[in-house]
């Protein structure tokens, strides 16, 4: 019997003791929730009582040992039968029973599930081996939160471990394929589908995109192995048997052959910062010169000894140790002879945009934020677009409004030199919502941005406003509109002023 044959009746019974998200989160309280995400079991353990949910919670999360009739307390005799049958749960050699699997609920896409995985170290002493299938980690969970949920008909997700991405996305899709060369993986994905009762998921075991050849998807999702390092396979999770970045080149470069008309795709990423090439450089050369509108983000940038460290971490190796110091040194070396001066990592985004010249944009995301990135992905190849087809000339000759939530900031600092009072130093607009870009302005474009209406005057007569009410000639006018629509397509980049035309278009 497979996970897959019980997952069903499994989360139908969770369901009925309100093992949830939310039910657990009150059960236990504020307190006791943190102490489960720190993986502080008996803390745990001391917010449970007698009930049935806190049954479910001692043996599911906090992975408590009980007996055969312990357990049928909890859940029907039958089920525990089935559970043991198909190795969800083990018996001890004490003769007790423990969970062999993390089955947990999670929040995906606005409704509880529960995702089949491997166990990790949160709560016993376990140390995952070669072929742990991960459940919702960081990266997962950051992934989801980049990709939108609007509606397509097909959806590639590229190495789907347990399913999370799949599953996410089974909701807004009429098919999706998802795929993994572990086939370990697939049978945990599909006890995941199985528990959320999806079956528009297709799943297909292979390396990469042989499982998809000649095929293309409206929306592909990818959170590959991206682990930078040695051309080998420790963890079959994380580790591509690819050299460096490799792996990331692989799936950046492969994708817009899979892509369909207008599709895009939401590609978790590593990258390699060397002393000989920028990272901007290095990830842009991945791309085809035509086809794709490229948007790189890099979220976190770190250096090789630490990078090295979190991932011996990951793999419950202590860099203390003999081991984890010889590793330490083997790795730290292989990076030093490629002259890996640190890893970034970060979000890529690519939408088809047929026979075009290929445009990449890359940026570095320091500031924090919490909004969901999906959304504003799916509007910012809506903004470049416009862009792609509109003439510094219509740029001035187009209406705008500024998007609500814009903050403008005037900073002043103490004047140094007069020794008394502020001086102004800087005025900065911020986006209030979304990744919170800031940018920088002078009085001219703090002006004429304030006059923008979606249903008043173009760029250009306002620009001509100001240049009027300050005294300029024509050639200074002319030099002052040129500035003014170069900012203008920054500020429409980065969503802080949307053309009039697609206000109208969202509306």
């Amino acid at each position: 019997m497979q996970p897959t044959d019980i997952a069903r009746d499994l989360v139908r019974e969770f369901t009925s003791a309100g093992f949830t998200s939310d039910s657990i989160a009150a059960h236990l309280g504020p307190d006791a929730m943190e102490a489960l995400f720190r993986g502080e079991p008996g803390a745990v353990l001391e917010a449970c009582g007698d009930s049935r949910l806190s049954g479910l919670i001692r043996f599911f999360l906090v992975r408590e040992k009980m007996t055969a009739e312990e357990l049928s307390e909890h859940l029907p005799a039958r089920l525990v039968l089935s559970l043991i049958d198909a190795a969800v749960v083990s018996p001890t050699p004490s003769g007790d029973l423990q969970i062999a699997l993390d089955i947990r609920p999670h929040i995906i896409a606005g409704r509880d599930r529960f995702i089949f995985s491997d166990l990790d170290a949160s709560m016993t002493d376990h140390v995952p081996g070669p072929d742990h299938v991960l459940g919702v980690g960081a990266a997962s969970l950051s992934l989801l939160s980049a990709t939108p949920l609007t509606p397509v008909e097909s959806v590639l997700d590229l190495g789907t471990g347990s399913g999370v991405q799949a599953l996410a996305q089974a909701q807004t899709a009429e098919r999706v394929v998802a795929t993994d060369v572990h086939e370990r993986a697939l049978t945990l994905a599909d006890a995941t589908m199985a528990g959320a009762g999806v079956d528009n998921v297709e799943l297909r075991h292979g390396s990469w995109f042989e499982p998809v050849d000649g095929e293309r998807f409206d929306r592909i999702v990818a959170n590959p192995p991206f682990v930078v390092g040695l051309p080998e396979v420790g963890h079959v999770y994380r580790d591509s048997g690819l050299d460096l970045d490799g792996a990331s080149e692989l799936v950046v470069s492969s994708v817009p052959d899979y892509l369909a008309q207008n599709g895009s795709a939401f590609i978790l990423g590593s990258w390699v910062h060397t002393s000989e090439q920028s990272w901007e450089q290095r990830v842009a050369s991945w791309f085809p010169s035509s086809g794709v509108s490229a948007w790189v983000l890099q979220r976190d940038v770190v250096d090789p000894a630490l990078y090295v460290s979190t991932w011996l971490k990951d793999e419950s190796v202590d860099p203390r140790s003999a081991d984890g110091i010889a590793r330490t040194r083997h790795w730290l070396s292989h990076f030093r002879d490629e002259d890996v001066r640190a890893v970034g990592f970060g979000w890529i985004f690519i939408r088809d945009i047929g026979d075009a010249p290929t445009e990449v944009t890359t940026e570095t995301l320091s500031q924090p934020f919490t909004d969901p990135l999906g959304p504003e992905v799916d509007e910012y190849f809506v903004r470049m677009e416009w862009l792609r087809e509109t003439s510094i000339s219509d740029v001035l000759g187009a209406s705008y409004a500024l998007r609500p939530g814009v903050a403008m900031e005037d900073v002043s600092l103490a004047d140094a030199e007069t020794g008394m009072g502020f001086a102004p130093e800087v005025k900065r607009i911020t986006r209030t919502d979304g990744p919170r870009f800031s940018h920088e302005v002078d009085d001219a474009v703090a002006a004429i941005i304030a006059g923008l209406n979606p249903d008043g005057l173009p760029l250009r007569d306002i620009v001509s406003l100001w240049a009027a009410s300050h005294g300029l000639d024509d050639d200074a006018e002319e030099a002052l509109g040129h500035d003014a629509a170069g900012v203008v397509v920054d500020l429409i980049r980065h969503g802080f002023v949307l053309p009039a035309d697609l206000i109208s278009i969202n509306s």
